[in-house]
C-alpha cells in the first residue's frame, strides 16, 4: 500500500507514548512527603486523580482537608512533578523519528489539561517528534469527541478527509473516537474491551509494534 500524500497517525499520550501510571505513583508520593500530608491526602490523590488531574481537582482536594497551600500552587507542583516523572522509552522516540522519516505526519490526540499534557510532551522530548497537537482542555471535550480529532488533523495540517490512523489504549475513547473520526485503529490491549464497541484493525501489546504496522503501511 502506498500514499500519495504523507499519512496521518495520531497518537494517545497517556500509557501510549509514555508511562503516566509510574509517574503517577511517584508524583503523588513526592508531592506529600515534600509538603507532610497525611496518608489520608495521599489516599484521596491516588483514588481521585488516577485517570487524569486537572486545578479544580486539586480546588476539591484544598477544600476537602483544609490545606494551607493554594490549589494553584499545588497544580504546578503536580504538573512539575508528574513532568519530570513521566518517562518515554527511547525505542519510542526511535519507532516516532523512523515515522517521520518515512513521511508520515505525527500527532498527539489527548485527553487532560493542556499545561501538563504539553509539560509532559516537552519534558520527555516527544515535542520534537510530533506536528501537532489537540488537547481536550483547549476544547474543554474529551475524546472521543469528533471535534478533538477534527482538530488534531487541522493543527497538523491535514484534514481527516484524507484518512489515517488512531493508535491508543482507551477503547471508547481512542478507538471509538478514531472510527467515529473515519481512522483506521490500533489498540494496545490491557483494559476491558466494551461489548457494545466495534473492535479495532489491530490490537498489539505495545506501541513499537503499533509503530511497525504503520511503517509497513509504507513500505508495501
Amino acid at each position: 500500500m502506498v500514499f500519495a500524500n504523507m499519512p496521518l497517525a495520531l497518537f494517545d499520550l497517556d500509557n501510549t507514548l509514555v508511562d503516566r501510571n509510574s509517574a503517577f505513583g511517584l508524583c503523588v508520593a513526592e508531592l506529600c512527603a515534600t509538603a507532610g500530608y497525611g496518608p489520608q491526602v495521599e489516599a484521596w490523590m491516588r483514588a481521585e486523580l488516577a485517570d487524569r488531574a486537572a486545578l479544580e481537582d486539586f480546588v476539591r482536594l484544598s477544600e476537602l482537608f483544609s490545606l494551607t497551600s493554594p490549589p494553584a500552587q499545588l497544580w504546578q507542583e503536580y504538573v512539575s512533578l508528574m513532568s519530570a516523572a513521566v518517562t518515554c522509552r527511547p525505542e519510542v522516540l526511535e519507532g516516532l523519528a523512523r515515522l517521520r522519516a518515512a513521511a508520515w505526519t505525527i500527532g498527539v490526540i489527548t485527553n487532560g489539561a493542556g499545561d501538563i499534557q504539553r509539560a509532559k510532551l516537552a519534558a520527555t522530548g516527544l515535542a520534537a517528534l510530533v506536528d501537532g497537537v489537540s488537547v481536550s482542555g483547549d476544547l474543554e471535550i474529551r475524546k472521543p469527541d469528533l471535534r478533538l480529532f477534527e482538530l488534531a488533523a487541522s493543527r497538523c495540517g491535514v484534514s481527516l478527509a484524507d484518512g489515517g490512523w488512531m493508535v491508543g489504549d482507551n477503547p471508547a475513547g481512542d478507538i471509538g473516537g478514531g472510527h467515529q473520526a473515519g481512522l483506521r485503529t490500533i489498540w494496545l490491549r490491557g483494559r476491558p474491551w466494551p461489548d457494545d464497541l466495534a473492535v479495532a484493525h489491530h490490537d498489539v501489546d505495545d506501541v513499537t509494534d503499533a509503530i511497525t504496522i504503520l511503517l509497513n503501511e509504507t513500505s508495501e
